[in-house]
């Protein structure tokens, strides 16, 4: 009996011509580059940003280590150590300005956390169109006037002789009164005015959340009787609570913080113990008085404090209300 004589491939000649006619396996990320391209455009620039204006300046940080000299430059200045940091420790301002920013800072957390929320949730049960923009358009307004011309609003109002409140304190017969030289009043001036200036704008995060509520809900709650205050505590509030979760862990987060613009506007020579932050510090020793390694390592120390106390909330946070940042 005769066999076929035709010839039977090999397996290695089989994986081969597998090979060939697959076609090579691109990585993810290049499909998704080839797919969405224009979205990756997109985001181009602001990563070019945090690269250019933050990442690549953190090589200069090392100058806090350093006794840096505008002559040797920041690689050529001699290694100090934590000379700069054991200075601002044992420098006599130092209680005096932590004391100062954390009390700014809790202050205006404790202050103008909640009201943006409550004008959201005012707002909210506005059914009148014309009356409730009219409201958010005043709300809105003081967030777009600069810090400049906010302070000299805050300056000319509280002046004595001159100002509208003194004059006003005078009629009702009390005594004239420096309200920005005085020390006590600082923090309440600072405070309030940010509120007033900020919660108009801060509330609209809070309003797009209440936005995405399920309207079936409110009349499902209507249908059983329920108040407006009911609303609120069983609808709105359940609502707002992971945004707001996340805007609190921000703000703690940032609580050494506070802004250098807005208090150096304010300062003077009479509210200076009241007003004097680490920012403030900073400016004054770094760029007034050309001290660059110590204004960094006390801008460092700033900065580590705000990143171990966002990491700290935002683990509390998710162990607590299952919301975080990561």
């Amino acid at each position: 009996m005769s066999r076929a004589t035709g010839s039977i491939p090999a397996p290695m000649e089989l994986q081969q011509g597998r090979n060939q006619a697959e076609p090579k396996r691109q990585h993810p990320f290049i499909k998704s580059f080839k797919k969405h391209w224009e979205l990756y455009l997109l985001v181009l620039p602001p990563l070019l940003y945090l690269l250019i204006f933050k990442y690549i300046p953190m090589v200069g940080v090392q100058i806090a280590f350093k006794d840096f000299s505008v002559v040797k430059g920041i690689w050529g200045s001699p290694w100090v150590g934590l000379k700069h940091f054991e200075a601002f420790f044992e420098s006599p301002n130092f209680w005096l300005l932590i004391k100062n920013t954390i009390g700014i800072s809790f202050y205006s957390l404790l202050a103008g956390f909640p009201i943006p929320i409550l004008l959201a949730l005012a707002l909210n049960e506005i059914r009148t169109g014309y009356f409730k923009k009219t409201v958010q358009m005043v709300t809105y307004a003081p967030h777009f006037i600069s810090t400049v011309v906010m302070v000299s609003i805050i300056i000319l109002m509280l002046s004595p002789h001159v100002g509208v409140v003194d004059k006003l304190f005078t009629f009702l017969g009390f005594p004239m009164t420096n309200f920005m030289g005085i020390p006590e009043y600082f923090k309440s001036i600072y405070v309030w005015s940010g509120v007033w200036q900020g919660m108009g704008y801060s509330s609209i995060i809070y309003i797009a959340a209440l936005a995405g509520v399920d309207p079936s809900l409110y009349e499902a709650a209507k249908m059983d009787g329920a108040s407006r205050l009911r609303k609120i505590w069983h609808i709105d509030l359940p609502t707002l609570v992971p945004v707001t979760v996340i805007m609190l862990i921000l703000s703690l987060g940032s609580i050494m913080g506070v802004g250098f613009e807005k208090i150096y506007l304010m300062q003077n020579p009479l509210n200076t113990s009241a007003s004097d932050v680490i920012s403030t510090y900073v400016y004054k020793v770094g760029l007034i008085g050309a001290n660059f390694s110590f204004s960094s390592a006390v801008g460092l120390f700033n900065s580590v404090i705000n990143l171990i106390l966002l990491v700290i909330v935002n683990g509390i946070s998710r162990k607590v209300s299952q919301n975080s940042l990561w």
